[in-house]
C-alpha cells in the first residue's frame, strides 16, 4: 500500500497493478470495436441472418450497461483485486467461448458473458486511481487509463481489419485469451490484499436489481431500433415507457432502502453530478466521432477498415502527445477552465468535420483529427477528478460504476441520434438535391460531380429514366455526406451546449 504520508513514494508493485488493470480494461474496449470491423465476416462464416446480427454487438453492450454500475457492490463483495481477478479471467474464457462458437445463438451467449465480465473493468480501473494513489500520483494514474480507454476505438479498426485479413474472425476472440489470462494471474500477486465482505450478497435487493436490469436492457434495445423503425413507432415507445418505468421504481425503492445497490445519493453531490453530465456528452462526441468517421470513409470514399484504421490513428496519436501535457496542467489550474478549454476544442474539432466533401479524405481530416486528439484528455481527465477526486475511497468504486455508466449512455444515445440523422435526412436530402437539378441549379450539379458543360447542355427539367438512372447513386452519395455533416454539427453543438453546466461545479479544496 502507499505511503499516504509521502506522496512521492509509490511501490513499483502498486504500479504494476494498475498497469495489468489498465491493460484488462483495453481489452475489453478494443473487443467491441474489433468485432465491429469483422461482422460481414462473422455473418458470412457462421450464415447468419442478417437481421440477426446487431445482436452480437447489442448483446454485448446489454450486459455492459448492466455491469457497470454494480461495479461497487461487487468490489464490496470480493475486493477490487478478487474482483478484477475473476472479471478478466471470465472475460478470457468467454472471449474462448466466442472463437469456438458454431452457430448464432451459442456466440450471443459467449458476448453476454463477456460483456457483463468487460463492464466491470472499466470502472475498477477509475476506482483504482483514487483507492490505490496518492493524490499527487492521481492525475499520472488517471492519464494512463484515460489515454488507454480512449485509443481502444482509435486503434480499433485498424487491428481488428490487420487480424480478419491475416488471420480470421475467430483470432478477434482468440486475442484476448492469452493475455486475459495473463493479467488474471499477475493482478492475484500484484494487487494489494482486501477483505471481502461476502455477506453483501446476503443484503442484495433482487428486486432492485431486476428493475435497474430492466431499465437499462429495454433503454438500449430502444435505442438499438428507433433510428430504423421510428421515435414514434409502438415498439420504441414501448420500450421506452417499460425502461422509464422501470428506471423509477427503481429510483424509487433504492433511495428508501437502508443498503443501496447502487449509491445514487452521488448525485446530489454538485460537482459529481456535473461531471457525470460532461462525462454523458464526452461519451456522446467520442462514441460519435469513432463511429462516424468510419462511416464516411467506407460509404463515401470505398476505404477498407484497414484503411480507415491508419487513418484514424491521427486522434489516437495527438492523445499520447498531449497526455504529458495534460497531467503538468491538470495539477496546476482549475479544472473547470481546462475542462470548459477542452470540450470548446472538442467542439471545435467536430464542428470542423461538418464541412465535408465526397472528395474528403485524410489530408482534409488531419485537422479536426488533431484538435479532438488534443482536447480529449483535458474533457476526460479534470471531470474525472472534479466527479471522484473529493470522495472517500469507500464511495469511490459506486461513483466511479455510476460515473462511467453516465459515459456509455452518453454514447448509445448518442449513436441512436446519428443514425436517425443519417437514416432521416439522407432521403429529404437527396429528394431536395433532384430538385435543384431539376431546377437547373449549377453548384449542385457541381457538388453531384455532373460535368457542367453536359449539363447546361441538357438545361432544366424532369431527367430521362436513362439519366436519373446514372445520377441516383451520385445523388443519393451526396445526401448521405451531407447527413453525416448534419449529425457532425449536431453532436459538436451538443458538445458546446454541456459549457453551461462547468461553472456550477465548486471549485474543491485541493485545486
Amino acid at each position: 500500500m502507499p505511503d499516504l504520508d509521502d506522496p512521492a513514494r509509490v511501490p513499483i508493485k502498486v504500479w504494476g497493478g494498475f498497469a495489468i488493470m489498465c491493460l484488462g480494461m483495453f481489452m475489453a474496449i478494443l473487443d467491441i470495436q474489433i468485432v465491429a470491423t469483422a461482422m460481414p465476416t462473422i455473418q458470412q462464416a457462421l450464415s447468419i441472418a442478417p437481421d440477426q446480427m446487431s445482436w452480437i454487438q447489442t448483446a454485448y453492450l446489454i450486459a455492459e450497461v448492466i455491469a457497470i454500475p454494480l461495479t461497487g457492490f461487487l468490489t464490496r463483495l470480493l475486493t477490487m483485486r478478487w474482483l478484477f481477478v475473476i472479471a478478466v479471467a471470465v472475460f478470457s474464457l468467454a472471449s474462448l467461448g466466442c472463437a469456438t462458437s458454431d452457430g448464432f445463438a451459442p456466440l450471443v451467449a459467449w458476448r453476454v458473458l463477456q460483456g457483463f465480465s468487460g463492464g466491470t473493468l472499466i470502472p475498477a480501473v477509475f476506482s483504482a486511481v483514487f483507492v490505490l494513489f496518492p493524490e499527487r500520483r492521481q492525475a499520472v494514474a488517471t492519464t494512463i487509463a484515460g489515454v488507454l480507454a480512449v485509443l481502444a476505438p482509435t486503434v480499433g479498426p485498424i487491428v481488428g481489419g490487420w487480424i480478419t485479413d491475416t488471420f480470421s474472425w475467430r483470432w478477434l476472440f482468440l486475442v484476448n485469451v492469452g493475455p486475459g489470462l495473463a493479467c488474471a494471474l499477475a493482478a492475484a500477486w500484484l494487487l494489494r490484499v482486501g477483505r471481502p465482505a461476502l455477506g453483501e450478497a446476503r443484503r442484495l435487493d433482487l428486486p432492485s436489481l431486476c428493475l435497474m436490469a430492466g431499465s437499462l436492457a429495454t433503454l438500449v434495445l430502444a435505442l438499438k431500433d428507433a433510428p430504423q423503425r421510428g421515435w414514434a413507432s409502438p415498439l420504441v415507445i414501448g420500450l421506452l415507457a417499460v425502461s422509464v418505468a422501470a428506471g423509477a421504481l427503481f429510483t424509487l425503492r433504492t433511495l428508501k432502502a437502508s443498503h443501496q445497490i447502487v449509491d445514487l445519493r452521488r448525485f446530489s453531490d454538485r460537482n459529481f453530478a456535473v461531471g457525470c453530465l460532461l462525462s454523458f456528452v464526452l461519451g456522446i462526441g467520442l462514441f460519435g466521432s469513432v463511429y462516424l468517421m468510419p462511416v464516411f470513409l467506407a460509404f463515401v470514399r470505398g476505404h477498407d477498415a484497414f484503411d480507415i484504421g491508419k487513418i484514424m490513428l491521427v486522434t489516437g496519436i495527438a492523445q499520447l502527445m498531449t497526455a504529458p501535457v495534460a497531467v503538468a496542467l491538470e495539477r496546476r489550474v482549475d479544472p473547470r477552465l481546462l475542462t470548459g478549454a477542452g470540450f470548446v476544442l472538442f467542439a471545435i474539432g467536430l464542428g470542423l468535420s461538418a464541412f465535408q466533401t465526397a472528395d474528403t479524405d485524410f489530408a482534409q481530416m488531419l485537422w479536426p483529427q488533431l484538435l479532438r486528439g488534443v482536447a480529449i484528455m483535458f474533457c476526460l481527465l479534470p471531470p474525472t477528478r472534479l466527479a471522484l477526486g473529493h470522495l472517500t475511497a469507500e464511495h469511490v468504486p459506486d461513483a466511479s460504476g455510476l460515473f462511467n455508466l453516465m459515459r456509455n449512455l452518453g454514447g448509445t444515445i448518442g449513436l441512436a441520434l446519428i443514425d436517425t440523422v443519417i437514416y432521416g435526412r439522407a432521403p429529404v436530402l437527396g429528394r431536395e438535391i433532384a430538385a435543384r437539378l431539376e431546377a437547373g441549379d449549377l453548384e449542385t450539379a457541381k457538388a453531384v460531380g455532373i460535368p457542367l458543360d453536359l449539363f447546361m447542355a441538357r438545361g432544366p427539367g424532369p431527367a430521362d429514366a436513362d439519366t436519373v438512372a446514372i445520377l441516383a447513386p451520385m445523388v443519393q452519395q451526396l445526401a448521405l455526406v451531407q447527413a453525416i455533416n448534419e449529425a457532425w454539427a449536431m453532436i459538436a453543438l451538443l458538445t458546446l451546449a454541456v459549457l453551461l453546466a462547468v461553472p456550477l461545479a465548486r471549485r474543491t479544496a485541493a485545486d
